[in-house]
């Protein structure tokens, strides 16, 4: 594992790793967004070193060719991140903020990580070091998202448009809505060939895993507005998928994707309409 600098601080609440600092900073712009917040404790921040004597990351098959990655107990906001199988390579999709050798070990046993993309910048975490674990694994962003982006780095690749193939069987789609850049993960050959969209937090797979939902904010309560929601939809029925992770343990949806996105949209806007 490359040697990591104790210098770059992680904030406790939303797990994002900031630039090279001798002090912390003052406050974590990622937490002080609306669509986040400070934690009731205030703002706090952490090390790598000090998550490793406290976390470690659990890997588990969700299907042929995928893997979740969950970090337990839960830190931050609780997110977990999925490594891929391709035939041009692993991507790993989404991030967590702990990495150790532990996790590095079995992620090369599964074939190592050729790519890094990531739904949006609650989400961003440690990618930086991920990237320098993995042979210095190039991180896909949409540049919309780039003034969000807390510790610059070269292996850092910002693209633009609607659409993007970090790797040849796979398509990063832009959904702009919860942030401007907002991507989706769209893997073609999963679920059995019926397609399988990683869908971070938008969108959001619900407690009850027949639906799905959209906010700007969710632990803030901001609904997304209706244009945003519709402009969404039609994005993603441009593309088959079955099959939808969403960002926390256990919130998949199994089958009937596509449909269930296009009647929950419908349920939402009718409710935001009153």
């Amino acid at each position: 594992m490359p040697e990591l600098d104790e210098k770059s601080y992680i904030c406790v609440t939303c797990g994002t790793q900031h630039s090279p600092a001798p002090t912390p900073p003052a406050s974590c712009a990622i937490c002080q967004d609306s669509r986040q917040f400070v934690g009731l404790d205030g703002q706090r921040w952490t090390t790598l070193s000090q998550l490793f004597g406290s976390h470690r990351n659990r890997i588990q098959q969700e299907e042929p060719g995928l893997y979740s990655i969950v970090t337990e107990p839960g830190f931050a906001i609780g997110e977990r991140a999925f490594l891929l199988q391709t035939t041009d390579g692993n991507i790993l999709w989404d991030c967590l903020a702990l990495i150790d050798q532990e996790t590095i070990d079995a992620i090369h046993n599964l074939g190592g990580i050729a790519a890094i993309a990531i739904s949006h910048p609650h989400y961003y975490t440690t990618m930086v070091e991920w990237s320098l674990a993995f042979e210095n694994a190039p991180i896909h962003l949409h540049s919309s998202d780039r003034d969000w982006v807390m510790r610059q780095h070269k292996d850092i690749h910002f693209w633009s448009g609607d659409l993007t193939n970090p790797l040849s069987d796979l398509q990063l789609i832009h959904t702009p809505g919860h942030f401007d850049g907002y991507q989706v993960l769209h893997w073609a050959a999963g679920s059995n060939g019926q397609g399988v969209l990683l869908s971070g937090d938008q969108p959001q797979v619900c407690m009850d895993l027949s639906w799905v939902s959209f906010m700007y904010s969710y632990p803030n309560y901001i609904p997304l507005g209706r244009e945003a929601v519709k402009e969404i939809v039609r994005r993603l029925d441009s593309v088959k998928f079955d099959r939808i992770y969403g960002a926390f343990p256990r919130r998949t949806i199994p089958a009937n994707g596509r449909q269930i996105v296009k009647r929950s949209a419908e349920r939402y806007l009718k409710s935001i309409s009153g």
